[in-house]
């Protein structure tokens, strides 16, 4: 029966409801191993009988039609029932025309169940059970007669002769179980399984007492694959013969491969009842309880055993006994046990391997470990996989107890009995290769980062697809200073065609994880390879960004999609539309069949409501991303930030961009403050620095809202903003906004100014300049800028009093010129208010008055992300002496008068290097 035998993944159930008639999957009663509720069902005349004979032999359709049709009727009769209730409670004698409660009981087993079966129940009085002497229907001599010819013509393999005489006997004698027998067991001759099944369950439920007709459907309920039915069949087997041992047996491996060890050990125990010397199923029945954490009593069963034996030991359930003993921490009852078993040893006999290796592990554990070194002298074993495995066990524990160095020589002591192999034992590659990987992890535990580099050397040549080895070696390489190597050992192959055609199907290659990828990235940068660091992991880290960003856009749904809900129906089992018999209980947990019934109820309530039954139910699913644990990890966040500075380094600014966007989208709650701050520092700079700064101003931006009053700060972000060409939405209401929220804050008063200045609105620009200079009447530059806009307002067509304006524009370029304390910078700005409106012979006196000044070098005015730059590049020779343009400026007045050898020789003296 694979269904059943096979079927390992699935628990049993604790309740069995394979009786038909029972209502209600979810109900949990235990009824394993309890009698049924009635004695089985007979046929109340000829007509049921017939009826259900053909139904048994119809097809699904219309045996599900005719269900229906009973189910129907029963509900109207029950509702029927209900109304005449009181009608009847209030008179003393029913009419002629109502039916009594026996009638209506009547009926209403007649209707039950789609085929006219009626169940004989428990009496409520506590009589007797069981039929009444002398009222079976032992047959009549002619049903005996068409019996027995029915029974040649199946002999002599003519069934179809055989089929009309039997439906005559079920028409005659409609509880002989014999008909039915027959009839199953011609439908499996020819074939038919499903017709054979629903005429042996008849017969089986007609005689439900009778062992061998439940015993005849098990191993076509195996055939079929039916694990539900197999598994009713046995259990009413074993109720109707429960001294049938091998129905124990069939049942115990049922639920061992249904991995219901509580309910297998049970019944293997009931087995070992009956059979104490039944070694083998002692063993399993010890294992199973083993398996579901009952050690006392696995204990208990094989010391039974043990302490009876005085000679021929059976070593393997000694074996099994020391091992629950060591589970169990029963240390000095273990070495009893063994010390016993070496005085009934014969002269030359030596206690086996597994004994030996169980007492080395038993003076371990007491601090004893001469016993070891002892074992590792003396011991020599054959090659074999028990031995092996033994071995492997020995070292496992002794490397639990952190005796590493034991560890070590019986890891060792594994591939030097495979080496002893004449070839009759096939050892597994990746079994020594996993010795070897358990070498080396005890040596980095002593330290010996030597030995365990050349051991995951050796792993690695046979489990070439192990990550976990290629990640720990590489970090043993970088730390000894082989990094060659360690790139060497993380990089792809040469030929990755050849390595990934001996992967795994549905398995990406090795070198495609995301881990390895990260171990190799940052091999690089601290390498100084950056243009490999960024090759390696900026794919991968940004794909990771994006499914990210898409898994959370996915919705939560609260209402289960259709394809969840008709996935966990799956485990009521699916529907026999070939078998009379409906409503056997599924295998499963109590917790998966209630989870399966309130799915099943929600569709039916989704379809009787029309919701949601038409809807495209593919929703979109959570992806895994390449490097999963990205922004949650700490440890990847240093990862992240040295990726965005390396691109930001290489000029590739979009891609950098594009790196910090999700990372700060994604990332908002796990991320640390400085890690924040860092990367918006960095989308600043390369908004200033990218090509198209559009893509970084809410960096900049963001630098701003955090400092108001900060000029460094405002200054950083007028530099990206009048870098964009054409107008630009986002700051137009930024700059509205700040002004509204903070109306003493001068930097966005000015730089509004300075937008009207652009497109030579003067007039606008005057009015904001002025806005300013209240705020900060004694600033140089907004003196500056009110001078300025005047005086370009004056060069307009459209204002009338233009002497009065030019007037008040000289006015605050003094007052400036007072403030900066006549600089070389404001005498040149006075010159060159009077060069612009034509006033040349007042210019040329204060272009040499600035000529006349010698300004020393300043440093250079940073950027808030420029803070940490070297100190040679915070002076510029000559960056804040105006000289050379006040020169120039001058020789054009001299040459527009016509004193050109005056403008030669201002030229020559202060323009010429």
């Amino acid at each position: 029966m694979s269904a059943v035998t096979e079927d390992g993944v699935q628990r049993a159930s604790a309740a069995e409801v394979g009786d038909r008639g029972r209502e209600g999957e979810g109900e949990e009663r235990d009824e394993d191993f309890e009698e049924d509720e009635e004695d089985g069902f007979e046929f109340g005349d000829a007509e049921e009988a017939m009826q259900c004979v053909e139904m048994a032999g119809t097809d699904a359709g219309a045996l599900r039609a005719q269900a229906n049709d009973y189910e129907a009727l029963a509900a109207r009769k029950r509702k029927a029932l209900a109304e005449e209730q009181p009608q009847r409670e209030g008179s003393k004698k029913p009419r002629q025309d109502e039916l009594s409660e026996a009638e209506a009981a009547t009926m209403f087993d007649q209707l039950m169940e789609g085929f006219g079966l009626r169940r004989k129940r428990r009496s409520k009085d506590g009589k007797k059970r069981g039929r009444k002497k002398g009222t079976k229907n032992k047959g009549s001599p002619e049903v005996i007669k068409k019996l027995g010819d029915a029974t040649l013509l199946f002999a002599e393999e003519r069934f179809n002769e055989a089929i009309p005489i039997l439906h005559e006997i079920v028409r005659i004698a409609p509880n002989l179980p014999d008909s039915y027998y027959l009839l199953g067991s011609i439908y499996s001759e020819t074939g038919e399984l499903d017709k054979a099944i629903n005429f042996l369950m008849l017969a089986a439920y007609v005689s439900p007492k009778d062992a061998s007709l439940w015993k005849k459907l098990i191993p076509l309920a195996k055939k079929k694959e039916d694990a539900s039915l197999a598994r009713h069949c046995i259990l009413k087997a074993m109720r109707a013969d429960p001294e049938d041992v091998d129905l124990k047996y069939l049942c115990g491996d049922m639920y061992r491969n249904l991995r219901d060890y509580q309910k297998a050990a049970e019944i293997y125990e009931q087995i070992v009842r009956i059979y104490p010397a039944n070694i083998a199923v002692r063993k399993v029945a010890a294992q199973m309880y083993r398996e579901c954490g009952q050690i006392d009593k696995a204990i208990n069963l094989l010391e039974d055993y043990v302490n009876t034996q005085t000679t021929n030991i059976d070593w393997s359930v000694l074996d099994l006994l020391i091992s629950l003993y060591l589970r169990n921490n029963a240390l000095d009852e273990a070495l009893k046990k063994i010390e016993k078993a070496r005085l009934q040893l014969r002269p030359q006999q030596k206690l086996p391997i597994q004994l030996q290796a169980k007492e080395v592990i038993c003076h371990a554990y007491l601090g004893d470990v001469k016993h070891a070194e002892i074992f590792l002298r003396d011991v020599h074993l054959e090659p074999s996989k028990d031995n092996i495995d033994v071995i492997k066990e020995l070292a496992s524990n002794l490397e639990t107890m952190g005796l590493h160095e034991y560890a070590v020589k019986f890891y060792l002591m594994i591939g030097n009995v495979a080496n002893r192999n004449d070839g009759s034992l096939r050892v597994d590659h990746k079994e020594m290769g996993s010795s070897y990987v358990k070498v080396a992890e005890c040596y980095m535990v002593l330290g010996d980062k030597r030995n365990a580099i050349s051991y995951f050397y050796k792993a690695i040549q046979s489990m070439k697809d192990n990550i976990h080895i290629r990640l720990t070696l590489s970090s043993l390489l970088i730390d000894e200073g082989k990094t060659d190597e360690a790139v060497t050992l993380l990089s792809p192959p040469q030929n990755p065609e050849l390595q990934s055609a001996n992967a795994p199907d549905q398995q990406k290659p090795w070198w495609c994880d995301g881990k390895v990828k990260m171990q190799l990235a940052k091999t690089y940068y601290d390498k100084g390879n950056l243009e490999d660091f960024v090759d390696t992991i900026f794919h991968p880290i940004l794909e990771t960004l994006n499914v990210e960003y898409a898994n959370r856009k996915v919705k939560s749904m609260k209402k289960l999609p259709n394809t969840v809900l008709h996935e966990r129906v799956k485990v009521l089992g699916e529907p026999r539309p070939d078998s009379v018999f409906q409503g056997l209980r599924p295998i499963a947990s109590p917790g998966e069949l209630q989870k399966a019934n309130r799915a099943k109820k929600l569709i039916e309530k989704r379809a009787a409501s029309n919701e949601e039954l038409k809807a495209d139910d593919s929703r979109r699913t959570k992806q895994v991303p390449p490097i999963p644990g990205l922004l949650t990890n700490m440890e990847h966040h240093q990862l992240v930030l040295n990726l965005c500075r390396t691109l930001a380094l290489l000029q590739r600014y979009w891609d950098a961009l594009q790196i910090i966007n999700r990372t700060l989208k994604l990332g908002n709650d796990v991320l640390t403050h400085d890690s924040k701050e860092e990367l918006r520092s960095l989308g600043a700079q390369i908004a200033y620095r990218a090509p198209d700064p559009s893509h970084g101003f809410k960096y900049v931006r963001y630098v701003v809202q955090q400092h108001p009053y900060s000029l460094s700060a405002w200054n950083s972000y007028y530099k990206v903003i009048s870098r964009i060409e054409d107008r630009f939405p986002q700051h137009f209401k930024y700059l509205l906004r700040t002004r509204e929220e903070k109306p003493d804050c001068i930097p966005p008063i000015i730089i509004s100014g300075h937008r009207f200045a652009a497109i030579s609105q003067h007039q606008s620009a005057a009015r904001d300049y002025l806005e300013a200079y209240k705020l900060d009447p004694e600033n140089p530059l907004i003196n500056l800028c009110v001078g300025t806009a005047l005086i370009s307002l004056t060069l307009g067509f459209r204002l009338q009093n233009k002497n009065q304006c030019i007037v008040q524009a000289f006015a605050f370029l003094y007052r400036y010129l007072r403030l900066c304390g006549d600089s070389q910078e404001a005498l040149y700005n006075i010159a060159r208010a009077y060069h612009h409106i034509g006033l040349n012979t007042l210019a040329a006196v204060y272009y040499e008055k600035a000529l006349a000044v010698e300004e020393e070098d300043h440093p250079i005015p940073k950027l808030p992300y420029e803070a940490g730059s070297r100190a040679q590049d915070d002076m510029r020779t000559g960056y804040c002496d105006v000289r050379r343009e006040a020169a120039f400026n001058l020789h054009l007045i001299y040459k527009k008068s016509g004193a050109t050898d005056l403008a030669r020789r201002i030229l020559k003296t202060y323009c010429t290097v």
